[in-house]
């Protein structure tokens, strides 16, 4: 598969034999990470930095920039402070709706005011272990470091997993948690609004399904190890100045695209419903409807696939959406009233320079979860628990994207959408960041926590990952002070610290 240059997951440093002792170790470069590894150098430790990618920021530097939140009130702390330095990029006093690489020089000017070390291009290989405790990490490049303490801000939990903590991969049973929301669901939301044939010759089983459809029976409610689809956000412009029309990818699979032309001759018209404005002229857009960027149901083995798989999955990923785009701006089959506007709209030349213009940043919206002594759930999201020893608010609504394509009675339905909104924001407790003490005594874990899925679609945005990843670090601090386990770290220490860095602790009712 030919890829457009500068585009990849995977695309490690060249060899180094060099090795590093540090006091804290960042694994992941997206916004947490930067977070996490700026807080603790304003700590006066020293940390570094290690980044998969050749950019920093992950999707808040990939696309969206339209904040997904719920409640602005919830974000203090260093992740408000970060809005605030976006705002003064456009002379404002606070900016939610902004450009990537606004964001992205956001990060690369913050870092600049510390003495972290950035490496990017790196991917852990290995880790060794002594006494339940990381000593060092070893990537792909040959790279070692030695940490006191290790923070996995990434978004598939590799550090973890490589640490041998326990984990969780799809969905579970709604039994297992007493939930409702969870495993496989048929709902209304992003679903076919008509009857859509989902055979290759329509009305002819025999003639096999579209691609992407599955034939798989299942029961409401039970557990899986799928996960919701993943897409890229695009930033889009209708300014002549700097529009890019969009590429037609060298793999172009027609095939891909017939269930969406079935899907809008039935009337569906909602095509750009999700192209959200931020600033100067450009959109972050995102997926919408029953077929649209979400590459549904092709993402399964990514969690726990090679990196070589994962740059398959990822350029399958490309391929598709930018395929996608393609058609409905080009294809004559597409209705009209679809294709001619669409056609005016592209991509911004003014962002992702490198890349073809396209966003570096899969959208990784769920991978491995942890399992630790405290497992976010359902519960905790309806107000009917309450997390104790809070490091930060969580407000957005249970969310998972669309997980498969099922045939029921002969037609086509998408599986796995949710989308119920929480009352108010809601307390995330120290004991789902770090790991159990048998496992890994020197382990923070902000992305993917201990929560179950449905918990997960909830918590999983990125002004709450800044927030966690910048308590994590507070924690962290006090833990190589005190020479402690990270479980042991006091919370009548670690919540004055906290609060002292204008972190939100307790749920807040107004925006």
């Amino acid at each position: 598969m030919k890829t457009t240059p500068g585009l990849h997951y995977f695309n490690p440093a060249p060899h180094s034999s060099e090795e590093v002792t540090v006091d804290v170790c960042v694994y992941g470069g997206v916004s947490g990470g930067v977070i996490a590894a700026i807080e603790a150098s304003r700590r006066g430790l020293n940390v570094i930095l290690l980044e998969q990618s050749a950019h920093l920021g992950g999707m808040t530097t990939g696309g969206l920039g339209m904040t997904d939140i719920g409640n602005k009130a919830a974000i203090g702390g260093m992740a408000r402070e970060f809005y605030q330095r976006v705002g003064a990029k456009y002379g404002r006093d606070i900016e939610w709706c902004f450009e990537p690489h606004v964001a992205e020089a956001v990060f690369e000017e913050w870092l600049q005011e510390t003495s972290v070390r950035v490496l990017r291009r790196q991917f852990v290989e290995s880790v060794d272990m002594h006494q339940s405790a990381i000593r060092s990490l070893r990537t792909v490049s040959g790279l070692v470091v030695h940490a006191k303490i290790f923070i996995d801000c990434s978004y598939e939990g590799d550090l973890l997993a490589h640490a041998g903590v326990s984990f969780h991969v799809g969905r579970e049973d709604n039994s297992v948690y007493g939930e409702t929301l969870n495993g496989a669901q048929i709902r209304e939301k992003h679903q076919f609004e008509g009857l859509v044939d989902p055979y290759v010759v329509p009305g002819s089983p025999a003639s096999g399904l579209l691609p992407g459809i599955e034939s798989s029976s299942f029961t409401q409610g039970e557990g899986d190890s799928r996960v919701q689809a993943y897409n890229f956000r695009m930033c889009l412009t209708q300014r002549e100045d700097i529009r890019v029309p969009f590429p037609k990818p060298e793999n172009y699979r027609p095939e891909w695209y017939i269930l969406l032309k079935r899907h809008l001759n039935t009337g569906w018209n909602e095509a750009f419903q999700k192209f959200d404005p931020i600033c100067n002229g450009k959109t972050d857009t995102n997926n919408h409807g029953a077929v649209s960027t979400d590459y549904i149901g092709q993402n399964f083995a990514y969690p726990m696939a090679s990196y070589l798989d994962r740059e398959k999955i990822f350029q399958a990923h490309v391929n598709y959406q930018q395929g996608i785009m393609w058609c409905l701006a080009n294809d004559p089959e597409i209705p009209a009233a679809i294709h001619e506007p669409m056609s005016t709209w592209g991509l911004c030349a003014d962002e992702f320079i490198d890349c073809g213009h396209w966003s570096q940043a899969l959208y990784i919206r769920e991978a491995r979860r942890m399992v630790s002594d405290y497992v976010m759930t359902e519960a905790h999201c309806c107000h009917r628990i309450e997390a104790p020893e809070s490091v930060g608010l969580a407000a957005y609504g249970m969310d998972s994207h669309n997980c498969r394509r099922v045939v029921i009675d002969g037609h086509v339905m998408n599986e796995g959408d949710v989308q119920v909104g929480v009352t108010k924001p809601y307390p995330l407790p120290y004991r789902s960041i770090v790991p159990r003490r048998n496992e890994c005594t020197n382990l923070f874990v902000t992305f993917c926590l201990s929560a179950s899925h449905i918990a997960f679609g909830s918590i999983r945005m990125e002004p709450v990952f800044m927030v966690l990843s910048q308590s994590a670090a507070i924690a962290a601090a006090i833990a190589i002070e005190g020479k402690l386990p990270v479980q042991d770290v006091p919370y009548e220490v670690l919540r004055p610290e906290l609060l002292a860095r204008q972190q939100i602790l307790k749920p807040v009712e107004s925006n």
